[in-house]
């Protein structure tokens, strides 16, 4: 991980769920919740009384059979959504991700309040996670504590005099989880997979992304002041003067503008090439004279390495000219925010408050703070996922869920072999390159084969705080730990009840944990039809990220080299071009239309994956003599597993969270996801019956995989 990313990873949510404690998004991914009908609340939503039901996998109760599929496939299937469903005052939106996020924190936080009454028999693991709940909970001892647990670092922060000085304050900082001036973490290297090596990339800035600090128009120029606004509270909270809190708010921005500036924008960044550049480290200190990076390294507990990816290698040189430029009291002031926003969740009320208000409610139109054990039962996930994650798997997933998880992924693939084999637009030679990639795909399915170890991290009943820190130092450590040994290909990037899933190029394996292969994505009560629409177009999602404009790019064995000839690259770039339109003309809220090149990657995969669910799925069906005719809740087979898929996407969301999305997250918004590529599938016309050129079936369609 770095700075919450996993390098060189496509998740397949919009938008990554994980709330912490200040209330905000851990990292860009999926918002969904349960609804008025899936929800009892009781008395006080402040403690773990809400119930959480899980939404069905066909969801009857969300279909407008009023509108003809033919012409808004979306709203036929998710029609009632948005009436049956209204988004809690704690939520930013409410959808079927969502609703499954809330039952499995429901479930988790069943297994930490048994583990927090403490207790002889406990064992190890238990006694963290129920200890690091506990101290979590404990909002009373939280607020009598004050500022003390954080103040000596407020002092070594107020006590630097000079530049020469702030390398090592960096790294002790970022040690931590302080996003601080530029980034700097471990992966695999691009062009040696076999390689676990160093990188450095931009940081640094309190907004989601560059163009927030650079767009000129009313809402981001209202947002900037209303960031400007709430930085001068936090350092105004923390014992600045009202005068001098304004005054240095002002001027962190202005020194954000600049790394802004310097900083590759979100599309950029998903080119590997334009983020991968190997350096001696010899080489990359000439970039960055006058710095003493070996200070920084032992600070945050890093080899000291002979090479590095500089990944972004514009951006440092201009952050150190901008660090300069800036006062020394700017620079100070600076490090108290990012210091302050990290963990005020972990400090008294007010700062708790104060970030929720601009992070929370003003960035994402949020109107209330989730529960505090919701965000401690998440938070207990983050930092101790997979000791919490092994009790989890041991009570909720078990059965043969596994099994039919990994029959349907074999489906799938197989499908995938014949489709590339039935390309007209590919030439034989690469047709070879692409099935050799296929075949060497590795699955991950639930949770891994050995649990990690957390013997050596400390958590007390009573440091809520200081946990925080232990445990971002210890994953920090254990990160950076691996730069120059042998890849760990049994390592998984989510916790087992992470709800989402990954496809890693590095590694070329897909991975689903635990808890997203619950209802409504993977449903044991109901057919294949609706689990290979459901679940079946995530594992085809997942496996065609190896595929898309980003994946393409890695071979086999999880290497940047082209493996494409000249004409099949063209083929592909003007296939992937016409989505590039499609999705860019899609207009998500207000004057915000989606990014076309953004969302590429996601946008392929959601085609091809839902392809490749059905191909695999009339197989699956055809072996098992299934009457696709045969109707059930009143619909034949390829219908459920349309409708299966759509409702993936049925969302109910705040316009201010849509357009956070849209500016800053590779995918689409839900509604988009599921028009967006049911109108370029091959099987939907027969399935529902609709005439070629009807909204959902046109004249032109697109096609990469």
């Amino acid at each position: 991980m770095l700075n919450g990313r996993m390098l060189g990873t496509t998740g397949w949510l919009g938008r990554r769920i994980g709330l912490t404690l200040a209330g905000t998004l851990v990292a860009t991914g999926a918002w969904s919740t349960g609804a008025a009908q899936q929800t009892k609340l009781v008395a006080d939503s402040s403690k773990p009384n809400e119930v959480y039901v899980p939404i069905p996998g066909f969801d009857t109760t969300s279909l407008d059979t009023g509108v003809d599929p033919c012409n808004d496939f979306y709203k036929f299937a998710c029609g009632r959504f948005v009436a049956n469903h209204p988004i809690p005052a704690d939520q930013p939106a409410v959808d079927q991700f969502y609703a499954l996020f809330n039952v499995n924190t429901q479930s988790l936080n069943a297994i930490l309040n048994k583990a927090a009454t403490g207790g002889a028999t406990r064992t190890p693991d238990e006694q963290k996670i129920g200890d690091y709940y506990k101290a979590c909970m404990d909002t009373e001892a939280i607020n009598a504590k004050g500022l003390a647990p954080i103040r000596p670092l407020l002092k070594e922060i107020d006590a630097l005099t000079s530049r020469d000085q702030f390398p090592a304050l960096i790294g002790k900082l970022q040690r931590i989880g302080v996003n601080v001036f530029f980034g700097y973490g471990e992966q695999q290297d691009f062009k040696d997979a076999s390689k676990q090596i160093a990188v450095v990339t931009q940081g640094g800035l309190g907004l989601p992304e560059k163009d927030y600090y650079l767009r000129t128009g009313a809402k981001d120029v209202t947002l900037r002041e209303q960031y400007v606004a709430h930085v001068a509270k936090m350092l105004e909270l923390a014992g600045s003067t009202p005068e001098q809190a304004s005054k240095d708010a002002k001027n962190i921005l202005a020194f954000e503008t600049d790394l802004a500036k310097a900083s590759l924008g979100v599309v950029d960044m998903r080119e590997p090439e334009k983020t991968y550049h190997l350096q001696p480290i010899a080489t990359f200190e000439a970039t960055i004279q006058g710095v003493d990076f070996g200070a920084f390294q032992d600070a945050i507990h890093s080899p000291h390495v002979t090479e590095l990816n500089n990944a972004t290698p514009e951006f440092l040189p201009a952050m150190i000219k901008a660090s300069h430029a800036a006062e020394m009291e700017t620079l100070k002031a600076y490090m108290r925010y990012q210091l302050l926003t990290t963990f005020a969740g972990r400090l008294p009320k007010p700062f708790d408050a104060e970030n929720f208000d601009f992070y929370g409610r003003k960035l994402n139109g949020q109107p209330e703070q989730a529960a505090r054990w919701k965000r401690c039962s998440n938070s207990v996930n983050g930092a101790l996922g997979e000791a919490l994650g092994k009790v989890y798997v041991e009570q909720y997933f078990a059965g043969d869920s596994k099994k039919k998880m990994v029959q349907m992924v074999s489906d799938i693939e197989a499908a995938m072999d014949r489709d590339i084999g039935q390309l007209d637009w590919m030439s034989a030679e690469t047709k070879v390159r692409a099935k050799e990639k296929l075949h060497l795909v590795a699955n991950k399915i639930g949770y891994p084969d050995k649990f990690r170890d957390y013997t050596k991290l400390e958590v007390k009943p009573d440091d809520a705080l200081g946990n925080s820190q232990r445990a971002d130092a210890f994953e920090n450590d254990r990160q950076l730990n691996k730069i120059g040994k042998p890849v760990d290909h049994s390592e998984w990037g989510m916790t087992p009840p992470t709800v989402n899933a990954y496809y890693d190029p590095s590694m070329n394996d897909i991975n689903f944990p635990a808890g997203i292969l619950q209802p409504s994505f993977y449903d044991p009560k109901q057919d294949d039809a609706v689990n290979y629409g459901h679940i079946g177009a995530v594992i085809g999602h997942e496996l065609t990220h190896g595929f898309d404009d980003e994946g393409k790019k890695f071979d086999g064995k999880g290497n940047l080299s082209d493996w494409w000839t000249a004409d099949d690259t063209k083929n592909f770039v003007a296939r992937t071009d016409c989505l590039v339109n499609e999705y860019g003309g899609f207009v998500a809220v207000d004057d915000v239309k989606v990014n076309g090149k953004l969302t590429l990657g996601e946008n392929t995969a959601d085609n091809g994956g839902l392809l490749l669910a059905y191909l695999a799925y009339l197989d699956r069906a055809k072996k098992e003599g299934v009457d696709l005719a045969a109707k059930k809740d009143g619909y034949t087979s390829p219908q459920r597993f349309y409708i299966g898929y759509a409702q993936n996407y049925c969302e109910n969301s705040r316009p201010e969270s849509i357009r956070n999305q849209v500016l800053t997250d590779p995918h689409s918004p839900d509604h988009f996801r599921a028009n967006g590529a049911i109108v370029n599938q091959p099987g939907f016309a027969a399935a529902f019956g609709c005439k070629k050129g009807s909204p959902m079936v046109p004249a032109n369609s697109c096609r990469v995989w």
